[in-house]
Order: C-alpha cells, then sequence, then structure tokens
C-alpha cells in the first residue's frame, strides 16, 4: 500500500475519528463536502467516518479522574488506517490532550485541530496580541490552546468562571438538543466581555459550539476550529500540502 503522502488526490480517504458528540462529527463532514469544489458526485472526496459515542468523556477525565479516553481513540484511529484512510481529523478539541501519544501508536498522520487553528488566527490577525477560548472544562484545564497560542506569541482570555458555566451549559444543551436563542446569546455574551477584556478574536474551542453559535452572524471575530480543521483536510485530500506521520515503531496487533 502506498503511503498517505505518495498517494494521487484522488485516491486520498479523509478519516474522520468522530463521536465526540456525533453531530458535531456531522458537521465537520459537511464542511469538507461544502470546502471541496465539485460540480458532480464524483468529484467529491472520498471520506471514511467511524462515529463511537462511547469513547469515554474528556473533561470528566481531565477534572474528575474519570476512564481515560486515551485506549478508545487509539483504538478508533487504528480503526481508519485499516480501512484505508490516509490522514485522520478529530472534530473534538479536548481529545487533541491525547495527541502526541495517538501520533505514537498510528501509522498515518493525524491533524492537529488546535495548531491549525491558531495559525489560521495568526494569518489572519497578524496584529492580533490576545484571544478569548470558549470552551469545555477539560479543553481549558488541558492547555491546548494556551500551549499553542503561546508559540504565536499570543495570550490566551478565559471567561470569569460565571461566564465559564455559562458556556459549560450551553455546550451540554447543545449535546442535548435542547439549545436554543437564549443558548445562543449566552455564549455571544460571553465572547462580547471577552472582547471587551482585549481579546481580538474568539475561538469557538469546542465542535458544539458552533452548532449553535454561527461564527458569520457575530459582530465579533470568532474562528470555527471545526472548519480549519475541514479545510486543511480538504487541501490535503486535493494534493495542496502533504502530510507525514512521525518516525516511529510500527504499532502491531496483539
Amino acid at each position: 500500500m502506498k503511503r498517505a503522502s505518495e498517494r494521487k488526490p484522488q485516491d486520498r480517504l479523509i478519516g474522520i475519528l468522530g463521536g465526540m458528540g456525533p453531530e458535531a462529527t456531522l458537521d465537520l463532514f459537511r464542511h469538507i463536502i461544502n470546502l471541496t469544489p465539485a460540480a458532480k458526485d464524483q468529484d467529491h472526496i472520498r471520506v471514511l467516518i467511524y462515529s463511537n459515542p462511547k469513547i469515554p468523556d474528556r473533561t470528566e477525565a481531565f477534572t474528575a479522574g474519570g476512564e481515560s479516553p486515551l485506549p478508545c481513540l487509539i483504538a478508533a484511529a487504528r480503526l481508519l488506517e485499516e480501512g484505508g484512510a490516509g490522514i485522520i481529523a478529530i472534530p473534538c478539541n479536548a481529545a487533541h490532550h491525547y495527541l502526541p501519544e495517538m501520533r505514537r501508536n498510528v501509522g498515518i498522520p493525524i491533524l492537529d485541530m488546535i495548531a491549525e487553528t491558531c495559525r489560521t488566527v495568526r494569518s489572519l490577525l497578524p496584529e492580533a496580541l490576545a484571544l478569548g477560548l470558549l470552551a469545555t472544562t477539560g479543553t481549558v484545564r488541558s492547555g491546548i490552546y494556551s500551549t499553542a497560542l503561546s508559540r504565536e506569541g499570543l495570550k490566551l482570555l478565559l471567561p470569569e468562571d460565571k461566564d465559564h458555566r455559562k458556556v459549560q451549559e450551553a455546550i451540554a444543551q447543545v449535546k442535548a438538543g435542547t439549545h436554543n436563542k437564549r443558548t445562543r446569546e449566552n455564549l455571544r455574551s460571553v465572547g462580547m466581555r471577552l472582547m471587551k477584556a482585549g481579546a481580538q478574536a474568539i475561538i469557538l474551542g469546542c465542535t458544539e459550539i458552533p452548532l449553535s453559535l454561527d461564527p458569520d452572524t457575530l459582530d465579533f471575530p470568532a474562528l470555527n476550529p471545526g472548519k480549519i480543521l475541514a479545510q486543511a483536510a480538504v487541501d490535503w485530500a486535493l494534493g495542496k500540502r502533504d502530510e507525514s506521520a512521525p518516525t516511529r515503531r510500527r504499532w502491531q496487533k496483539q
């Protein structure tokens, strides 16, 4: 089998490691479709989706000593690799805390949604000094955004505790399918307060948030990491960029 980077664009297969949550997985696939230049079915990119909603909760693992999702994440990534995927996209911000270990145990490249988002920020807002973040407790405590943004010379601004609880509640409502106009307004108002605190833009750092809060309808700059991830995957599939897996000893089935 050819390496992912050696495959012709028409042979490239994107793997989506989803289920965290299912609707966010669907949203990533929708972005891939919309970002693909296509006039007919055959112009679209091949996509292999594995949606596993049974992966242990990432925030529970970070904050309450819950079961680690890492074994399930590695198993899911290997399944996509065995299925012929040449690259993996994970539409879950908090899961990227486990990215280094996943990359050591999987033989194909895994896109880094956090790094892609931070590079996009620097490209679109070269003069920015600080970014606000709306995200789950797990994503915030993992430090994945603060670390990535600091590499770009950017400061991270977080909501105050009361506002963070509003964000958590909003995310839970989206996951439960009960989000409404009030959910959107709560998220928007928290983002606006971060802007007033000095942020030049807001990162919608949970893939559920854009399902309720459309960045295109806001009166402040907001970035959707899921859409940025989709663009990176599409660019790879169209041969506009190449990815390589870290050098490692290939995993063996037990």
